[in-house]
């Protein structure tokens, strides 16, 4: 079998105006988004969690969460964001981080500002964050520790998650950017988009920025565009649609007793054999 390239996600931001990614867990997940038109993917914390029965509460190692964001790597054909979380750990861990994961051919990593072990964002208690200073140092560690000039750090804040303000946020996202990150990740969980409106009003645009519209799933892609937001990921729709259609499929099938009342909206297996590339593996026999 040919291997699959793909370009780093460094040139395909650059490619674009407006990079929209979706959040996935898994290899089939990754062939599903890049199938519906998403130019990269991100590998979600939270999902790969999930998909295991465990919060996102930086319960799986390094190793757990690499392998998943590896495997969706190694059958799309586009570029992959690993969720990183805190990066691991201290300087060390964030090194050994960078390593390990350009090794597995990821072009791009985000870690965020919160102290290990980090809660997930939308968790009602546990939002705790670290020392700016502290922070950069992981960003500056992470930036010396690349071998590959293609490989690109966004440097995510829970400022706003954390209920620090807009102030600080800057002001963290300003050091960060001096500390050497490729971009910013700004999160909230308010149910509009205003703090993030007033960041990007604020930002001077010394940096990329990237977004994370779940609370405010309204804010549409080209109106966060005009705003100054480059990057848009749709983190955990795919999981939670997931679980909604499994519900309703495992559940009727057990009250009715049979499954044929399905066939006409769940994916033949011709289809399953389609994304497996099964005919690609069976020329490979004699």
């Amino acid at each position: 079998m040919q291997r699959t390239t793909y370009p780093s996600f460094r040139e395909t931001l650059a490619d674009s105006g407006l990079v929209k990614v979706a959040g996935v867990h898994s290899a089939l997940g990754g062939l599903l988004a890049q199938e519906a038109g998403f130019p990269a993917l991100w590998a979600s914390s939270f999902e790969i969690s999930a998909v295991r029965g465990l919060p996102d509460a930086s319960l799986l190692t390094m190793t757990e969460y690499l392998q998943a964001a590896a495997d969706v790597q190694k059958v799309a054909g586009i570029p992959v964001i690993a969720d990183c979380d805190t990066g691991y750990g201290n300087n060390m861990n964030v090194a050994h981080m960078v390593h390990e994961y350009e090794r597995a051919g990821i072009s791009a990593i985000c870690i965020e500002d919160k102290a290990y072990p980090k809660m997930n964002s939308f968790a009602g208690t546990g939002q705790e964050l670290i020392e700016a200073e502290v922070f950069a140092g992981k960003i500056e560690v992470a930036r010396r520790a690349r071998s590959d000039l293609r490989s690109y750090l966004i440097a995510r804040t829970e400022a706003l998650i954390c209920g620090r303000g807009v102030d600080e946020a800057i002001a963290r996202c300003h050091r960060y950017a001096d500390a050497g990150a490729d971009a910013v990740l700004i999160h909230s969980r308010q149910p509009s988009n205003a703090e993030i409106l007033e960041f990007l009003d604020r930002w001077q645009r010394r940096l990329p920025v990237v977004v994370v519209p779940t609370t405010y799933p309204d804010w549409h892609a080209d109106d966060a565009a005009k705003a100054g937001v480059n990057v848009v990921i749709y983190a955990n729709q795919g999981l939670r649609a997931m679980i909604s259609a499994l519900r309703r499929t495992y559940g009727s099938i057990h009250d009715l007793g049979a499954a044929d009342h399905l066939t006409a909206d769940i994916a033949s297996v011709r289809d399953v054999f389609r994304l497996q590339r099964l005919e690609e593996w069976q020329h490979l026999q004699p």
